[in-house]
Formats: C-alpha cells, sequence, structure tokens
C-alpha cells in the first residue's frame, strides 16, 4: 500500500549560487557527509546537490509535513547503492515520522528517482508499506 508521495523540482542554477554564497555553511546544514563526498567527487557538482536538494524535498511531501513539524534537513538522507541507484535514508524525527505511519505487521520502504536536464534537477519519492513476512 503506499503512504505517500511527494516530488520536487529544484533549480540548479539556484543551488549553484547558494553554494558560492554560503559555501560549507550551506552544504553542513543541508548535506550528510556521505551526500557531500558523492557531490564533490561530481563533475556537475551543483546539479548533484541539486538532485539531493529535491530529493529531501520530494521526500518530506512524502511523509506528509513538508519541511516543518521537527524534520530537519539531514534526517533524510540520499546514498547511491554499487549499481548507482539512488536509496533514500531516514534518521532522528523523519524516522519517528515514518514510523508513525507505517501500519502494525508492515515495513515501511521508501523508493526515490532523481533526474535533471539544465537547469531543473528533479525528484520523485515514493513510500510504500508493505507485509511483513512471517519468519519460521
Amino acid at each position: 500500500m503506499i503512504l505517500g508521495i511527494g516530488t520536487d523540482l529544484a533549480n540548479i542554477e539556484r543551488i549553484a549560487a547558494t553554494l558560492e554564497r554560503f559555501g560549507d555553511r550551506f552544504r553542513n546544514r543541508v548535506f550528510t557527509p556521505v551526500e557531500q563526498a558523492k557531490a564533490e567527487r561530481r563533475a556537475d557538482t551543483p546539479g548533484t546537490y541539486a538532485k539531493r536538494w529535491a530529493a529531501k524535498e520530494a521526500c518530506s511531501k512524502a511523509l506528509g509535513t513538508g519541511l516543518r513539524m521537527g524534520i530537519a534537513w539531514k534526517d533524510m538522507s540520499v546514498r547511491n547503492l554499487h549499481t548507482g541507484q539512488p536509496v533514500m535514508e531516514v534518521t532522528g524525527w523523519a524516522a519517528e515520522r515514518l514510523a508513525s505511519m507505517t501500519p502494525p505487521d508492515h515495513e515501511a520502504v521508501i523508493h526515490v528517482t532523481l533526474t535533471d536536464d539544465h537547469p531543473w534537477a528533479q525528484a520523485f519519492v515514493v513510500i510504500e508499506a508493505l507485509p511483513r513476512r512471517a519468519e519460521g
């Protein structure tokens, strides 16, 4: 069952200008060390940050809160599997919100997809609840 969906569109040039203006203050407020390391290794550093920005916004919408009610930017983090597939991880209040949305005997799975076409970066998040398998 679908628990929530969210999407966001971010302007890469706006993120680039914010990175130039605020530098590490912006990076450290919004992005985890893993996200920063990924972005700084990429040729399109601002585009990588913009996709992750959009993913956090989309995730907060899928959680039904937007960026309010105690969710911190770094409570939502994007990492990549060795295949390159992005994976959204939640901690802190975002994890608590996800747990409260998830029906008993179900497990929440967060699906995320990212794309960009300069000057735009987009993310789409679907939160799904799957029945837990009986152990034994």
